[in-house]
C-alpha cells in the first residue's frame, strides 16, 4: 500500500505579496525552502488561516533570506497581504517508510524569518 503524508510545512507564514498578473505558483524564501525540503517546481498545498482557503500551487524559489511568501496568478485572489498562511507537502511513502519517516515543520516569526524546525507536530492547545 501507498500512503500520502506530509513531507513537510511552513507553519503560521504571512503573505508577503500577491501577485494576481504573474502565471501562477507560489514564491517562496529559498532558505525556507531548504528548511522545509522543498524543490523548485514541488506541488505545495496552501492554507489560509484567516479565510479557510485551500489551494494547490507549486513553488518557485525566491531570495534567500528576504521573507518572501508571494501567492501568484489566480491564487492571488485568495490572500490578502498579512494573512498568515500554511504552506504543506505530501509525499508518497510504503507504509513502512510512513512508519519511520519524520517530516520537517518550519516555524516563522511574522517577518518569515524561522525559529524553529522540528520532525513532529504536538496536536491540541
Amino acid at each position: 500500500m501507498i500512503r500520502c503524508m506530509m513531507k513537510s510545512k511552513i507553519h503560521c507564514a504571512r503573505v508577503s505579496e500577491a501577485n494576481l498578473h504573474y502565471q501562477g505558483s507560489i514564491t517562496i524564501d529559498q532558505h525556507l525552502m531548504e528548511l522545509a525540503d522543498l524543490l523548485p517546481n514541488e506541488c505545495v498545498q496552501v492554507v489560509n488561516k484567516n479565510n479557510g482557503a485551500r489551494l494547490e500551487t507549486y513553488v518557485i524559489p525566491g531570495e534567500a533570506h528576504s521573507g518572501v511568501m508571494c501567492l501568484n496568478g489566480a491564487a492571488a485572489r485568495l490572500v490578502h497581504v498579512g494573512d498568515e498562511i500554511i504552506v504543506i507537502s505530501y509525499g508518497n511513502m510504503t507504509t513502512e517508510e510512513a512508519e519511520e519517516y519524520r517530516p520537517r515543520v518550519v516555524f516563522v516569526d511574522e517577518k518569515n524569518v524561522p525559529v524553529e524546525v522540528k520532525d513532529h507536530e504536538v496536536g491540541g492547545l
